[in-house]
């Protein structure tokens, strides 16, 4: 059988590499079973080029950086791409797609809070994705989400059709996510000012859904009263919720809280293995990556059962509510046993590995069958 010809478009990859950038960066080079071409933004070609030497680079046009120019290229310009590559299937990889186009397209759908918790997120983008998973749901002729989670609550919430969408769990590189060395804490230590304290770790972007104001506060409840409190340090983009800065300022002027933004991927295992606990306290996430990046580098890790989440850390996690109390508890629970604290750090690297990125892009690439045959 022929390896199918696929045509992904990459141009709504961020510069900051979180979310998608992650998402698209780690599937590229694993897709090796399909005639790869690949569309990205003009600053990013060298970078895609390294990452899939085999694969045809082609460069947009410098004014797609612009959010507005870009959606309108997707539904004009993207379709020709598509057919002078000789795509037999079109990846877009979050949530939009061109509505005229000669090949079959498969979308991904990363989560579904735009429909559960609408009030996450902001009053331009979630109008605009909730239609856009509308139209990918029913115009695609392959969804790809990252969990069962993510699948059901499409099914439950506006009655997507479950055998139209493929599962492809996200991954874990293995070979960079892993128990760190001591070298590499301390280096990501200094670079942070943290010296010697000991400190909680929480990275994603800061945005309602990530739950960061109770995250503080359950932190304040926990540890105000220590010896030897560790900081918080709040990792990621600045996001849009606006509650966070509050949260810090009523924060005791004994305790520390660090938000030294987006940190080089490079930093991330030391960040990540370096903290007496990585806290993700969601209220729900598609897939949850900060979770399996923590486990695999062999971080205790405190998080919720919403959602996708307990697909990914299974029993090598702890668990809590998203209230400021549940987080306050789990986090004395933990900083005061370090016994439990030892068995989710030697938990986590081993349920991580059941993770690969290799396996998704297997799921990538029946999908991309499974649309081809469909034309």
């Amino acid at each position: 059988m022929r390896s199918p010809r696929v045509l992904l478009d990459a141009t709504a990859v961020p510069a900051n590499r979180a979310g998608v950038g992650r998402y698209v960066d780690s599937l590229v080079p694993e897709l090796a079973d399909v005639e790869l071409s690949l569309v990205c933004q003009h600053a990013d070609r060298e970078h895609y080029a390294a990452l899939a030497p085999r694969a045809r680079i082609i460069a947009g046009a410098p004014a797609i950086a612009r959010r507005p120019v870009r959606l309108a290229w997707e539904q004009t310009a993207l379709p020709r791409l598509a057919q002078q590559v000789g795509a037999d299937v079109l990846h877009c990889p979050h949530y939009t797609m061109p509505l005229r186009v000669a090949c079959p397209v498969v979308v991904t759908v990363h989560d579904a809070t735009f429909f559960s918790q609408p009030e996450t997120h902001t009053k331009i983008k979630g109008p605009f994705f909730r239609t856009a998973t509308r139209v990918a749901l029913r115009r695609a002729a392959r969804c790809i989400v990252p969990s069962e989670a993510t699948r059901d609550e499409l099914v439950r919430l506006i009655g997507a059709d479950p055998d139209r969408m493929s599962v492809a769990y996200h991954g874990v590189d293995s070979e960079t996510f892993c128990p760190p060395t001591d070298a590499e804490k301390q280096r990501v230590r200094s670079s942070l000012g943290l010296g010697d304290r000991p400190y909680l770790a929480f990275l994603s972007t800061l945005q309602p859904r990530k739950n960061v104001p109770n995250l503080i506060r359950g932190w304040v409840a926990a540890v105000a009263d220590r010896a030897d409190p560790p900081a918080l340090v709040l990792a990621g983009g600045k996001g849009w919720d606006d509650t966070i800065d509050d949260a810090i300022a009523a924060v005791p002027a004994h305790l520390q809280v660090l938000r030294p933004g987006y940190l080089p991927a490079a930093d991330l295992p030391g960040f990540l293995g370096g903290a007496t606990v990585v806290v993700y306290p969601t209220y729900g996430e598609g897939f949850g990556l900060p979770v399996l990046e923590g486990m695999a580098c062999g971080a205790p890790v405190l998080t919720t059962r919403r959602l996708s989440i307990p697909e990914v850390g299974g029993d090598a996690v702890a668990y809590c509510e998203p209230d400021a109390q549940s987080i306050a508890d789990g986090l004395r629970q933990l900083l005061d046993d370090e016994a439990l604290r030892r068995q989710f750090a030697e938990a986590g690297p081993k349920r991580a590995v059941e993770f690969s990125w290799a396996t998704c892009a297997a799921a990538h690439v029946a999908a991309y069958r499974d649309a081809a045959n469909q034309a």
